[in-house]
């Protein structure tokens, strides 16, 4: 089996003085959130999706999904959590509790303010994550890298060849996910950032999926203009 996971945990502080969480925004005629949903959504590989939200947005997310997305009856919204591995693990929790889950079974997972994922994206996530365990959608770094300690020196400059940049979705075999997580250490848990840190940091292999610099993660205003710009077609 197949899962999307959906994380729309975040409150978009960074977008400024909004009146909602920034996966609410409307971009075009709907919001952000269902724009990624539908990506998801007309994929009939997903078993189900997940998305996970602030507690007290919960109702509200329940509510656009049914006006927005027709039949949504493989879609469920359940609570994010305080980080984002947290978030994912609700995830594969609730996963748990409503599936006999085998070894192979997937989940894939991605940031509800990426809403110009591709369907090349999504089902080459799904092909490495069964043949590998794990991927990570990247795209090579075009800019130097930079590494400063203390923010005032430069610290090195990494060879850019050798960077790339994160994008989501970020795809594993969900039993094997869980296990390494459950190695890790209760104080690292708290720094952990990435999921796919899981996998390094335990010393096991994390495909690289080929990205597009089209899927951009909405953080600052001006990124909801570009987004808007490219469904738009401009």
């Amino acid at each position: 089996m197949i899962f999307a996971a959906i994380l729309a945990g975040g409150i978009g502080t960074r977008m400024g003085n909004v009146e909602k969480p920034k996966q609410f925004i409307s971009l075009g005629d709907k919001p952000i959130l269902i724009h990624t949903i539908e990506k998801f959504y007309i994929n009939e590989k997903f078993e189900e999706i997940i998305v996970l939200c602030p507690e007290q947005w919960i109702s509200h997310t329940e509510d656009i999904i049914l006006k927005f997305i027709p039949n949504p009856k493989k879609i469920k919204v359940i609570s994010g959590g305080k980080l984002r591995n947290d978030t994912i693990m609700n995830a594969i929790e609730y996963i748990g509790s409503n599936y006999n889950l085998t070894d192979e079974d997937i989940i894939v997972t991605h940031d509800s303010v990426r809403p110009v994922i591709t369907h090349r994206i999504i089902e080459d996530n799904i092909k490495y994550a069964k043949e590998c365990g794990a991927c990570n959608t990247v795209i090579p770094a075009t800019d130097t890298i930079v590494e400063s300690k203390d923010g005032n020196y430069i610290s090195s400059v990494p060879n850019r060849e050798l960077m790339y940049q994160g994008q989501t979705p970020q795809s594993f075999k969900i039993i094997k996910l869980k296990e390494l997580y459950n190695k890790v250490p209760d104080e690292e848990k708290e720094i952990l950032t990435d999921a796919c840190k899981i996998f390094s940091i335990n010393n096991e292999k994390v495909f690289l999926v080929r990205g597009e610099v089209s899927n951009i993660k909405i953080t600052y205003p001006h990124d909801l203009k570009i987004v808007s710009s490219i469904l738009r077609g401009g």
